[in-house]
């Protein structure tokens, strides 16, 4: 088809999987909205019920994995399959391929008249320079397993870096997503900041007398060096929210001025963060969503300065960032956030969460394949 217009396009959109609603999944779903004609591919669907709206009904196209025992549970296991489950998509009727890719989604297979646009969620840092703290995180970074498991990370990273040719079109979901590409695949990116649903966040008066951050308890998430920090602080209350497998190991080290609540629902880690005096951010984060929902709450962001962050965050007016990964480091831009408390406008935050709306990413995505398109054609012709 050589029409310049995506409207009557046969589109196929890949996603990783349907597991979580998550960052990803959000971004996902916001592409479906936009092109209703499309049908979905995934490795895995088990989207639960209350989350499948985003899916608007439509029957996910899956792959062999998902009929594997223990595939609901233990799919993260099965990366070393996940590129031949992604390659055996059969995608040729299509004209449009969207993959929405945080691990394997953009290694589907175009054919050379098709056009295959990819927005990067992330790139798999866990099979490259955090292969370590994923090992960790899954308990087997030791003995015969550990071996077992380098080995089939090492297979993953080769397919991902030979791989980069396959996608015509790479859309970054930041600066640092872009430069991530550049070096991973050796392609130019355009950036497009993902969709954040700010209508769920109210601009709200500061009255909590804590700090919090919220993630999952994993080493590369680093909230060990956060609860190391804030145990050098014990003048400042610190809330942590979530759950995971370091949650024994942070509590051991934590001092009596934190306190771990584990897994909330969305609704209440909004009300808490809305109330926080600010909230604490130590990893790197190709974007960073759960910034710039703080920040729509009104509340300032004290962050690392690398990844996202550094996008997001106004340092001095919007937040704090520090430039050490580092317990010591955090310690020193918490005490300079309390000396220049008063300088911190809630809706100056909030002004800079409107930067990220949905409404600017549907715009900007939708001109950027329509005009890919059209290239397209006109390279065809």
């Amino acid at each position: 088809m050589t029409t310049d217009s995506v409207a009557g396009l046969k589109i196929a959109i890949v996603h990783d999987w349907f597991v979580t609603y998550g960052g990803a999944e959000r971004v996902a779903a916001e592409i479906i909205d936009l092109f209703p004609q499309a049908d979905i591919f995934a490795l895995l669907d088990f989207l639960p019920e209350p989350d499948r709206g985003i899916l608007q009904g439509k029957k996910i196209t899956t792959s062999f994995l998902q009929h594997l025992p223990g595939s609901r549970s233990r799919y993260r296991s099965m990366l070393p399959l996940m590129p031949l489950a992604v390659e055996q998509f059969e995608l040729s009727r299509y004209d449009l391929i969207i993959s929405s890719s945080h691990a394997v989604a953009r290694g589907a297979i175009a054919e050379p008249n098709q056009l295959h646009i990819a927005y990067m969620n992330n790139t798999m840092e866990y099979v490259r320079g955090l292969s370590d703290l994923y090992l960790q995180s899954a308990g087997l970074d030791k003995g015969l397993p550990g071996l077992i498991a380098r080995a089939m990370l090492r297979y993953v990273r080769n397919w991902d870096a030979n791989t980069g040719d396959r996608v015509d079109r790479y859309v970054a979901n930041s600066q640092h997503m872009a430069e991530r590409v550049k070096n991973i695949y050796g392609h130019d990116s355009t950036v497009i900041y993902p969709p954040v649903d700010l209508e769920r966040f109210v601009l709200t008066e500061k009255n909590g007398d804590y700090y919090v951050t919220a993630a999952r308890l994993v080493p590369f998430k680093r909230i060990e060096l956060i609860v190391q920090a804030f145990t050098q602080l014990p003048e400042f209350k610190l809330v942590v929210l979530g759950d995971g497998p370091d949650r024994k190991s942070l509590e051991r080290i934590a001092g009596d001025n934190i306190e771990f609540r584990g897994f909330v629902n969305r609704e209440e880690v909004s009300r808490i963060v809305a109330a926080a005096r600010a909230f604490v951010f130590a990893s790197v984060e190709p974007f960073g969503i759960a910034l710039v929902e703080a920040q729509a709450c009104g509340t300032p962001v004290i962050a690392y300065a690398e990844g996202g962050a550094a996008e997001i965050v106004e340092d001095g007016k919007t937040g704090v960032l520090f430039e050490q990964q580092s317990a010591e480091s955090l310690t020193e831009a918490v005490r300079s956030f309390e000396e220049r408390l008063s300088l911190f406008d809630p809706g100056a935050a909030r002004a800079r969460a409107e930067q990220f709306s949905t409404r600017r990413f549907r715009n900007e995505f939708r001109q950027f394949v329509e005009t890919s398109w059209r290239e397209h054609c006109r390279n065809l012709a």
